[in-house]
């Protein structure tokens, strides 16, 4: 996951201000019991469309922020345990967040209230990204939602009444172009023969399904008609190979349609002569497009969300390979659904362009050429908790009937 900075408009909360009147003990205990009862952050109605959220801790420190998908110091309230800051945001914002004390710039490993970085205490919306057991650097991470009052509904990340879910297969093939075993996990859709459906190639296979909840909209959008049946092949990725792997280079095309689709067809009689799709978040969304670029003729469509377009950063070569390649290549029949957050301003790895200049830059680019392009700006950021919703987007997008 990457760090989030976000500029917002800090006031003071009216409720905070009622308590800097009387910063007594007992006023102080009064509001600590509201926000108990009530959850937290403390939101507040703002104008039209905004919110003014307020978040509070109580300890020792000597400095203090809710950080991550937003940026909002606290303060202390004189002579008390009392820490508070505020910010006007959107009222349909999603985004994900946790507290931070001193300097502390690591995910906690755990819901506890108490540490160097921590959940909100009575924020009602933990979210935990458990860590791959076959990834020996990867672990549990966590972090509170901040979910807006307008934020928009999830509804085909958990399972419908009357859905069956599909079938799940853990299995490895070997690959020479990345080397060495690679773990997959292949989603055979329920009352379906898997023979020649196509198939949805996932990058970060283990975050897909276990966070982003893939097999899930898979397996609603089907039962509901809303797309023609389709399989799919999650691909996992370690943490120390992620950026060498998920990269617009040849391996990562040289696996999928050199390697896996060929062995789905023998292993599982899955995958369409054409037609198939790749997605992605962040670098698997670069690699989703990259892959279906270069192998047009095996696929229709490419998903990405909040693609890392900025590839490569300025030291490893000039920016945005992808971008200047579709602006200079033959067009290919490959329909794109994008996606990302509009806050995410935040400069690119060693001084790229930020994710959402790229992702502008990536569909005005595919649309000039010629390409049937889906795009959506999503409130919230670099967001798991965002993209798990706006996957069903792309699936309608570029497979909706």
């Amino acid at each position: 996951m990457s760090v989030q900075h976000i500029e917002s408009r800090a006031v003071r909360s009216p409720r905070i201000g009622r308590l800097l009147d009387d910063p007594s003990p007992g006023a102080v205990d009064e509001l600590w019991r509201e926000v108990a009862e009530r959850g937290s952050p403390l939101i507040e109605p703002w104008d039209d469309g905004e919110v003014l959220a307020t978040f509070l801790w109580r300890g020792e420190a000597e400095t203090t922020r809710a950080w991550w998908g937003l940026d909002v110091p606290l303060v202390r309230v004189p002579g008390t345990d009392l820490w508070y800051g505020s910010e006007v945001l959107p009222s349909d914002l999603r985004t994900v967040y946790c507290l931070f004390h001193d300097g502390a710039d690591t995910l906690p490993a755990g819901p506890s209230p108490h540490g160097p970085s921590h959940l909100d205490r009575f924020n009602r919306l933990p979210f935990r990204f458990p860590g791959d057991p076959d990834d020996p650097a990867d672990h549990d991470q966590w972090l509170s939602v901040l979910q807006c009052p307008d934020a928009p509904a999830e509804r085909w990340t958990t399972l419908q009444p009357g859905v069956t879910a599909g079938q799940l297969v853990h299995t490895s093939m070997t690959s020479a172009a990345l080397g060495g075993e690679r773990p997959l996990t292949v989603y055979l859709p329920a009352g379906t023969p898997p023979d020649d459906l196509p198939v949805l190639v996932a990058f970060d296979g283990f975050q897909a399904r276990h966070v982003l909840r893939f097999h899930t909209t898979l397996d609603n959008l089907i039962a509901a008609g809303r797309i023609p049946p389709v399989t799919a092949l999650f691909v996992n990725s370690h943490a120390e190979e992620r950026e060498r792997m998920l990269s617009a280079t040849p391996p990562i095309a040289e696996f999928v349609a050199g390697e896996l689709l060929p062995w789905a067809r023998r292993t599982f009689r899955v995958g369409a002569e054409q037609g198939n799709l790749a997605a992605g978040v962040s670098r698997g969304g670069l690699a989703a497009a990259y892959v279906a670029l270069q192998a047009p003729k095996l696929f229709g469509a490419a998903i990405s969300h909040s693609g890392s377009f900025w590839w490569p950063t300025p030291a490893e070569g000039e920016p945005c390979r992808l971008i200047r390649e579709v602006a200079q290549d033959p067009v290919r029949d490959v329909r794109f659904y994008l996606d990302v957050g509009r806050r995410e301003h935040m400069t690119g790895p060693g001084g790229a362009p930020s994710q959402i200049e790229v992702n502008r830059a990536m569909r005005d680019t595919l649309a000039s050429r010629g390409y049937a392009v889906s795009y959506a700006e999503y409130s919230g950021a670099h967001d798991y908790v965002n993209w798990r919703r706006t996957f069903a987007d792309g699936l309608l997008a570029v497979l909706g009937r």
